[in-house]
């Protein structure tokens, strides 16, 4: 489902809607997958909230930026960006199997793809073999899993025969959002002789579907280990039982729980916004309640991409006592 119109025909959104939805379309893509279609028709608002377009989504906050984590300034060459001494990304297409509402490169992502040529692949990956100080390669986008298997398996292979790179990393909504992509041939793409991470990208329990459960157990069976990383919504996942409810279905699922992020100040994003002083209020209610394999690391953005940096118990009791600030 791409545009407002096939959201009505599913009824996910009322007719009424399409015409004030078309305009947020001509800015920001559109792309909700059958299977999320049928989990949003059974669960509602905190899957709903996260992948269908709202009007307030063409309101931009004085805050808030079209390159929220400062991608641009580190990015060497086309397809790469170089933000920590040790690991560097590669983003080799922007293209998802859904279009979150509050992406934080929702300025860039979209149907059209942006897949890296022939030419800026082969650029990007020899940056990286001439790179000796990056020792893990993180594969994002986009999503990676949106290639062809026989294309991830060729950059994986090209990525795992170089020396200094140690761990090879996937960001990926796939598993949860489109998981009849697992197939078998993506499964051979992904089983490597190196250290493979999957993080799968996921906000809420009621996205792990039983089509989930069996791709998350294949990509377990290839080596990969796989993490989870959310970020912490309004009006999805802020509360305590959400969040353990989250973290609880990862675990079920093969997923160690990775990182919660803090909201990216992306444009028309405002209404996911959850102060950082609530974010470790909900977790700190979580100590106790929940096994400590099921405690993410709280993240947030450094401003012009400085990196993440935790936002841990500590942070309460730092400046004089004060509790921390967004930004």
């Amino acid at each position: 489902m791409r545009s407002a119109a096939d959201l009505a025909e599913a009824g996910l959104i009322a007719a009424a809607e399409v015409p004030a939805l078309d305009q947020v379309a001509q800015r920001y893509s559109i792309s909700v997958t059958p299977l999320l279609g049928r989990l949003i028709a059974e669960h509602g608002p905190p899957l709903a909230r996260q992948y269908l377009p709202e009007p307030e989504e063409l309101v931009t906050a004085p805050h808030e930026m079209d390159d929220p984590t400062a991608d641009a300034p580190f990015t060497p060459l086309k397809g790469v960006v170089h933000r920590y001494p040790d690991r560097a990304l590669l983003k080799p297409l922007l293209a998802c199997p859904v279009y979150c509402r509050f992406c934080f490169r929702r300025e860039a992502v979209g149907p059209d793809g942006g897949l890296l040529t022939e030419a800026e692949l082969e650029a990007a990956l020899d940056w990286f073999a001439r790179t000796p100080q990056v020792r893990e390669a993180i594969l994002t986008g986009g999503d990676p899993l949106m290639l062809s298997p026989r294309r991830l398996e060729r950059i994986l292979t090209r990525l795992a025969a170089i020396p200094h790179l140690e761990v090879l990393r996937i960001h990926s909504r796939v598993p949860v959002a489109d998981p009849g992509r697992i197939d078998a041939a993506m499964l051979q793409a992904l089983t490597l002789d190196r250290p493979l991470y999957l993080c799968v990208h996921a906000n809420h329990a009621a996205e792990f579907s039983t089509e989930s459960a069996i791709a998350l157990r294949a990509l377990h069976g290839t080596g990969a280990v796989l993490l989870g990383q959310s970020v912490l919504l309004r009006g999805v996942n802020d509360s305590p039982a959400a969040l353990e409810g989250l973290f609880r279905t990862m675990l079920r699922h093969r997923v160690k729980p990775y990182y919660l992020h803090q909201l990216d100040p992306a444009p028309g994003t405002a209404r996911f916004h959850v102060p950082v002083e609530e974010g470790l209020a909900l977790l700190r209610s979580l100590r106790g309640r929940v096994t400590g394999l099921a405690w993410p690391t709280y993240v947030q953005e450094r401003p012009a991409g400085g990196g993440k940096f935790p936002l841990g118990m500590e942070v309460l009791l730092s400046g004089a006592g004060q509790p921390p600030r967004d930004g």
